[in-house]
């Protein structure tokens, strides 16, 4: 049994991804070919906003919306501290300070009260100024736009969606990578949309920002010239072969696999319903694209044990994350690790994450969730 099962997603679409492949080294466009604007105008169109910038991968999107933003030294970003690392990283790399804030406890996702309750301790304190929010849509569910959008509002603070994992939810219908001023995805090979290496996107409605992303994106280059440089940026493009294979993939992901995730959830959350165990919580109205099915383990339930019962019975599962931000060596004596973080700190020894993917067997959701009922139930 696969974690993620990327070989029997590729024995589906080999036809299709196999031609793509082919048509990339027969043309040799290996950078900037027409399959990255290709999948760029569909990526926009399926989230619904104007732009669809591609980079490198998720992290450098991340980067790059903060350097659209000027966004650097003296300057507040707050940031989920249950959240992959580069959520945090990215603001400190641009020389701005991380500012870690808990989640709620349901749904793994940024806590707005703990949101307002943290802008306005950086503001009495007086010596950051309060900038962004990068708020996650953790483990495929989008955070809580409604409530996050009026604190953004009130302080006059820019949002930044990281959906590097939320790729295809959506809230009422509107789709993640939608919500923030500028929103950043992933393509890393175990995202919900996954390529064969890295890659990324950011989306946006804003023009500006959207010429100065592309700009960014390649050394800071005017226009198409890239030989006059106007101001210092990166080297972050999509590949013209992942590009290639990400457009049949899409297809697939729009077509029917995110149906099919969440089918997948529907069937643990009915095995796993007497189990003891807390399962994933999915707001009304709210869809999840399902990068990880996580669960909570209740006192009395030893993870690690757990862990190796399921690894006994050829089950793999994951910890999504065992170490808050604010504790990671990274930012040992700095102001981010000043953070207050409980719900966090609980999740970190208590979330697993078992087998999630659109390929997953009906046999297969039945012996994880019974190997798990054994042991809960020993």
């Amino acid at each position: 049994m696969q974690f993620r099962d990327l070989k029997k997603q590729y024995e589906v679409l080999k036809p299709e991804i196999d031609s793509a492949i082919s048509d990339v080294i027969s043309s040799s466009r290996y950078i900037s070919g027409p399959q990255v604007k290709e999948l760029e105008a569909q990526l926009a169109e399926y989230v619904g906003v104007k732009h669809c910038i591609s980079c490198a991968n998720g992290t450098d999107a991340i980067s790059l919306a903060l350097m659209a933003w000027g966004i650097g030294e003296g300057d507040a970003v707050f940031v989920p501290d249950f959240t992959f690392f580069s959520s945090g990283e990215c603001p400190a790399i641009v020389g701005a300070t991380p500012i870690f804030v808990d989640v709620d406890n349901r749904t793994f996702n940024l806590n707005s009260a703990k949101l307002e309750q943290a802008v306005q301790t950086i503001l009495n304190e007086g010596k950051l100024k309060p900038k962004a929010v990068v708020a996650v849509d953790l483990f495929g569910l989008p955070a809580d736009y409604s409530a996050i959008k009026l604190i953004c509002e009130k302080y006059n603070l820019l949002l930044l969606e990281d959906g590097a994992q939320g790729f295809g939810g959506s809230i009422n219908g509107k789709m993640a990578c939608s919500f923030g001023d500028i929103a950043t995805t992933s393509f890393f090979p175990a995202k919900p949309l996954g390529c064969y290496g890295d890659g990324g996107a950011i989306f946006t409605d804003n023009d500006e920002w959207a010429d100065l992303l592309r700009s960014l994106t390649v050394h800071g280059k005017s226009g198409n010239d890239k030989y006059n440089n106007i101001r210092i940026g990166m080297n972050s493009r999509l590949d013209t072969i992942q590009a290639a294979i990400l457009l049949p993939k899409f297809n697939a992901f729009k077509e029917y696999e995110v149906d099919a995730v969440n089918k997948v959830a529907d069937k643990y959350n009915e095995l796993l319903a007497d189990s003891g165990l807390v399962s994933p919580y999915i707001p009304d109205g709210y869809v999840s694209s399902w990068a990880q099915y996580t669960l909570q383990l209740p006192d009395g339930i030893d993870r690690e044990k757990l862990i190796e019962r399921l690894k006994e019975n050829g089950i793999p599962s994951m910890v999504y994350y065992a170490k808050p931000m604010h504790l990671q060596g990274a930012f040992e004596g700095t102001r981010s690790a000043a953070a207050e973080c409980p719900v966090t700190e609980k999740l970190c020894k208590t979330v697993l994450s078992l087998p999630m993917h659109p390929y997953l067997e009906e046999n297969e959701i039945v012996e994880v969730c019974k190997t798990i009922m054994e042991f809960v139930h020993e």
